[in-house]
């Protein structure tokens, strides 16, 4: 049986649950600019900058929705999921090395350390928006985590809760957990080699670690 070395973290609905919170925002803002109505859902797991280029090619409401963005996330409450910091601690007991992999910009992981400071400085490494020129689905993030832990990808596991999040951890070539925090098991269990409902429900042992 293969023995995991490192673990790769999704980041909000994952590790902190603020995807409703998120996706509440984004329905406002689709709803503002004339967009699909599951445009909060179409962009889930991708970065800021992807989802303005991508969406938004008008300057005035790009810097409009940047405005909006880092005013709302400045004012979030950034809960930790019940069982996340316990999970983590049995990983370090086991040795097991740990990242955050995240389409969050810097800005806003300054304000998640001012509610949780010992999240991101407990962590391994780092992989925020502004280190990677490709957003999830493309597995750049992940990739890039595994290489600054120096462990191959196939000896790292995924844990992701977005659609697009869990198709890159699996062309990252490393084991994928799905958490059903945001979307229903039946569209995550395709994508993940083990479901879960969330990141208290996670067994190192059964994983593999």
């Amino acid at each position: 049986m293969v023995k995991y070395k490192a673990a790769l973290f999704d980041l909000d609905g994952v590790l902190i649950d603020t995807e409703g919170i998120y996706t509440s925002f984004w329905n406002k803002v689709g709803k503002h600019f004339g967009k699909v109505p599951t445009f909060a859902n179409d962009i889930k797991g991708t970065t800021l900058c992807n989802i303005l280029s991508t969406h938004f090619p008008e300057p005035a409401a790009r810097a409009e929705i940047e405005k909006m963005i880092h005013d709302f996330e400045d004012k979030m409450v950034y809960a930790l999921f019940p069982g996340a910091l316990e999970f983590l601690s049995e990983l370090r007991r086991r040795g097991v090395l740990c990242a955050i992999v995240t389409s969050s910009d810097r800005k806003k992981m300054d304000a998640l350390a001012l509610q949780n400071p010992g999240l991101e400085a407990g962590m391994d490494a780092v992989v925020i928006a502004d280190d990677v020129q490709r957003s999830k689905p493309d597995p750049q993030g992940y990739l890039l985590a595994a290489e600054r832990l120096g462990v191959a990808p196939e000896l790292c596991v995924v844990f992701e809760d977005s659609l697009q999040g869990l198709e890159a951890g699996r062309r990252s070539g490393a084991k994928v957990v799905g958490l059903t925090t945001t979307n229903p098991a039946e569209k995550v269990a395709p994508l993940a080699d083990v479901t879960i409902a969330s990141i208290a429900d996670a067994d190192a042992d059964a994983i593999g670690f």
